[in-house]
């Protein structure tokens, strides 16, 4: 990168015929109908259609649709492309206090069955055709589903999720936070890392509620996002980059209130834009029944109950070299292990354990947590500064030295994580021993790909980003292999993990079996629906441990 400013963002490619699921089922014909590329954006149906919030008899469906005016559009879904028989339909009004954002849920559906469905304006003007699924209902024998986080448009492309729609195979997209970053042009990735032409609006970091909504207009508009929507129901949460880097319920790192306002009216807009554009309800959390094979707990872990993470840097500076051991020890008795500090509050905490009792009390197999951040213990391994090269920044030195004294403290490194709430863990965790579940958990942020057993409830599949970097960019003097194997050797919770590729996790659960198969993408710097590997790795029903297939 030459650091000047990139070209603006190519349009939308066009969205392209593919066949789905093979013989007996439709065509995805339809769905290439009206093209995103070929939409006016700024009047009309302005940026294609989504679906979330699946439920056995219905579904919620999304559109945006600019005009002069509030405006009733119509939906219509339809169980085949033609739309020969309308089978739920009804109206919904775009306005400009919603951002034109409009939001309907279609019911009397049958479960376990894939619809096409559409908006239809007043002037007769369509939108593109989507596709959706509802839950099953009763045996269920198989459940697919694609599960991404961090997608930061300036480091690339979004491949992964371009790849989860030539895949064609899913039930189900997930989507565990950072669905889009909130920095300005040129902070993160800087000029010289980002890739020329992933730009997103506005090029100032979003604070105010008109810029969070640019921000996910600019989104998707990206082709394989857009498709990404197109063609698989989505159930997602927010992370802490759709409000501000390290988000809690008080505030945020990349917050100022002094030049940038009230931290409580920064994270109504981010909450508010969110909901508009986001086909989700406005519930902050919510549950799903997937037949009698499992629940799916949809937590919210970082804007309503969250306390603020904690710094050992802050609580150890100043101290002399001599008392620092002692230091520690206090910070992780008096601080870190504080039981009142929480993530997800009593109220949550309550609804999940009944949640989970009541989930096995059915007869359903998994209980399924998608939330946010890495629940597995991670610890620094001791190795962590050989090869760092005398030539390394002093403030690099610095830093690794303290990583290291935290590390031999027992300390875990990222605060941000389930790492820096032991004790709400320890809540979550031995709710799910006390509920007889079989925990799987799913969790994004922290760009990297993790497996790791949790204490004996269960199993935790951590997905790597969908483009943004890993510790490849942070501990540049290790081979990302060996570091793996050092942060595996140093943490008991730890299985595996894989440090330095983009990509998405395929999910399958079945009555038997849960399993991920991590897909890496070869590149995100171009557009690509190439895997440079896989990597897959699973749990027996009642084993709450991995085992080979």
């Amino acid at each position: 990168m030459t650091g000047r400013p990139s070209p603006a963002p190519p349009a939308p490619f066009p969205l392209t015929r593919r066949s789905f699921f093979g013989a007996g089922a439709a065509s995805l014909g339809a769905l290439a109908a009206s093209p995103l590329a070929a939409q006016d954006a700024s009047r009309g149906f302005t940026h294609g259609i989504a679906s979330g919030e699946p439920a056995a008899h219905s579904v919620m469906l999304w559109t945006r649709f600019v005009a002069i005016e509030p405006t009733l559009v119509r939906f219509e879904v339809s169980g085949s492309e033609d739309f020969a028989r309308i089978v739920s339909g009804g109206e919904v009004e775009a306005e400009l206090n919603r951002d034109w954002c409009a939001k309907a849920v279609a019911t009397e559906l049958q479960p376990g069955t894939w619809y096409y469905y559409r908006f239809v304006a007043p002037d007769g003007s369509m939108s593109p055709v989507g596709r959706t699924r509802t839950l099953p209902e009763g045996p269920t024998d198989r459940f697919r589903m694609a599960v991404f986080s961090c997608s930061n448009m300036g480091f690339g492309w979004f491949n992964a999720y371009r790849h989860a729609c030539e895949a064609d195979g899913f039930d189900l997209a997930v989507h565990l936070g950072d669905y889009f970053y909130e920095y300005k042009y040129g902070e993160y990735p800087s000029l010289a890392n980002a890739v020329e032409g992933r730009i997103a609006a506005p090029r100032e970091e979003t604070v105010h509620l008109a810029e969070y909504r640019l921000r996910y207009a600019s989104y998707r508009r990206d082709p394989d996002l857009a498709r990404l929507h197109q063609l698989y129901p989505m159930i997602s949460i927010w992370d802490d980059h759709e409000s501000a880097d390290n988000s809690w319920k008080g505030g945020a790192v990349n917050h100022q209130p002094d030049s940038e306002g009230p931290w409580a009216v920064r994270k109504a807009a981010a909450m508010r834009a969110y909901r508009e554009w986001m086909p989700v309800s406005e519930a902050n959390w919510a549950q799903y029944q997937v037949g009698d094979l499992a629940t799916l707990f949809r937590l919210e872990t970082r804007l309503t109950a969250r306390d603020k993470q904690l710094d050992v840097a802050a609580a150890v500076k100043g101290v002399p070299a001599d008392r620092l051991g002692q230091a520690l020890a206090q910070f992780k008795t008096r601080e870190w292990e504080n039981p009142a500090r929480d993530m997800i509050g009593p109220f949550q905490q309550q609804w999940l354990a009944t949640g989970m009792k009541d989930s096995v009390a059915s007869g359903r197999k998994w209980q399924v947590l998608v939330q946010q951040v890495v629940m597995g213990s991670l610890l620094l391994p001791p190795q962590i500064a050989q090869g760092l090269p005398a030539s390394a920044p002093e403030a690099v030195r610095k830093g690794v030295a303290a990583a290291m004294m935290t590390a031999r403290a027992g300390i875990p490194f990222n605060m941000d994580s389930w790492d820096g709430y032991p004790a709400a863990r320890t809540r979550v965790l031995g709710a799910a021993r006390e509920a007889n579940a079989n925990l799987v958990v799913l969790s994004g942020d922290s760009h990297n790909a993790w497996a790791c057993e949790l204490q004996g409830a269960g199993i935790e599949f951590a997905g790597q980003a969908v483009t943004s970097p890993g510790y490849e960019s942070i501990v540049t003097w290790k081979a990302p292999d060996e570091m793996a194997r050092e942060l595996v050797a140093s943490s008991p919770d730890l299985k595996w993990a894989e440090t330095a590729s983009r990509g998405y996790m395929a999910v399958e659960l079945t009555p038997a079996r849960a399993s991920c198969e991590w897909r890496f993408m070869d590149t995100v710097r171009k557009r690509s629906d190439r895997l440079a590997k896989t990597h897959t790795m699973g749990a027996d029903f009642g084993a709450r441990t991995f085992s080979a297939t």
